[in-house]
């Protein structure tokens, strides 16, 4: 599951072209949004597009249960290692 968690924090700095920040500044539980490493609505948008083309998982935008996964990164590592595709 490491090696998951730490690809996603990747994909998070690569999809979101986070500059001078290192998978290791993204804490692992930290809130992605607001007061954690601050993403907003678009950032979200662009990450889901990212972890679908990656994963080939299915996030629907209207879903209650899609912002719980974008909690933080162990959230979205979970989703993602139970729903991957690819």
């Amino acid at each position: 599951m490491q090696a998951l968690v730490d690809e996603i924090k990747q994909l998070v700095i690569d999809s979101l072209n986070l500059e001078d920040i290192t998978p290791a500044d993204i804490e692992t539980d930290a809130p992605l949004f607001n007061e954690g490493l601050g993403l907003d609505s678009i950032d979200a948008l662009e990450l889901g597009i990212a972890l679908q083309k990656r994963y080939g998982i299915h996030l629907a935008a209207e879903a209650a249960e899609t912002r719980e996964h974008f909690r933080s990164v162990a959230a979205l590592a979970a989703f993602v290692a139970a729903n991957r595709t690819l």
